[in-house]
């Protein structure tokens, strides 16, 4: 019982800042720095959010995001999962050394790759576009370690069995590992998306139209050039919530292949 009762206080830690960010939304300005403050509105001000939503291109940021967040997700399953196959299933000369010089790339900071990334993407003519964004994102070595770890706790023998019926490498691997480690690509395309839905400066370093700004860049410019920085937070409170309702709707669908994952690797680690 005082397990359950710490895991409910922790949780109810955890959402209380989003209760006030969702509430918050619908109060006055007066009434947000009220002391001692209110948890409840006095009178549930839905006009705040629909002053927001029409502020900025709301809409356009979010599909933006999400488009863009999506793309990038698929295009990591299919490297990632490539890379992975070979790297667990596959024998070819300096395989250690090749798994580790890929693994170094994942000690290597971001920000340290954006000047030869940003002047690749200008050789390219690929800055401000949606090619650009997606293209630059594709490929992600923490996405490539964390389906190497659950191809590796798939057995051997189910690759040489398919090569005895004389399936090929694509098909093994499309037909027989992937659909055995499709709780660790949700959770790969679940941590995908959100890094890349609430991705800020690299979009914001090589895009300048605001019809290709994603949503944490529109939310800056609705903060600090549309002037509601510090003058109206109902509406930024407002403008933060819609925001963050698609990364919420995806973990509602996803949360129970994601606690199978967190289950079966807990149980392969205890075996």
């Amino acid at each position: 019982m005082l397990r359950y009762v710490m895991l409910t206080i922790i949780s109810l830690m955890m959402a209380f800042p989003f209760y006030w960010m969702v509430m918050s939304g619908f109060k006055t300005n007066d009434e947000i720095f009220r002391f001692p403050p209110t948890f409840w509105p006095e009178t549930f001000l839905w006009s705040n959010y629909v002053d927001a939503w029409h502020a900025a291109p709301f809409a356009r940021y979010i599909l933006n995001s999400i488009g863009v967040g999506a793309a990038i997700s698929l295009l990591q399953i299919i490297n990632s999962s490539m890379m992975a196959y070979a790297l667990t299933h596959m024998r070819f000369r300096l395989k250690g050394l090749f798994t580790g010089v890929v693994l170094l790339g994942y000690m290597i900071p971001s920000t340290a790759v954006y000047l030869p990334s940003y002047l690749v993407l200008s050789k390219l003519q690929l800055l401000d576009s949606y090619t650009g964004l997606i293209l630059s994102n594709c490929v992600s070595v923490f996405s490539i370690f964390l389906i190497r770890q659950a191809f590796m706790q798939i057995s051997h023998e189910l690759v040489e069995a398919g090569q005895l019926d004389g399936a090929s490498h694509f098909r093994i691997l499309w037909t027989i590992i992937t659909p055995l480690a499709r709780s660790t690509f949700a959770v790969m395309v679940l941590i995908t998306f959100i890094e890349q839905y609430n991705n800020y400066f690299w979009p914001m370093l090589i895009t300048k139209s605001p019809d290709l700004q994603l949503v944490s860049a529109g939310l800056r410019s609705f903060f600090v050039e549309g002037g509601a920085y510090g003058l109206k937070w109902p509406q930024i409170m407002a403008a933060s919530a819609f925001t963050i309702a698609p990364l919420l709707i995806l973990f509602l669908f996803t949360q129970k292949t994601i606690m199978q994952s967190v289950n079966m690797s807990a149980g392969v680690n205890k075996n």
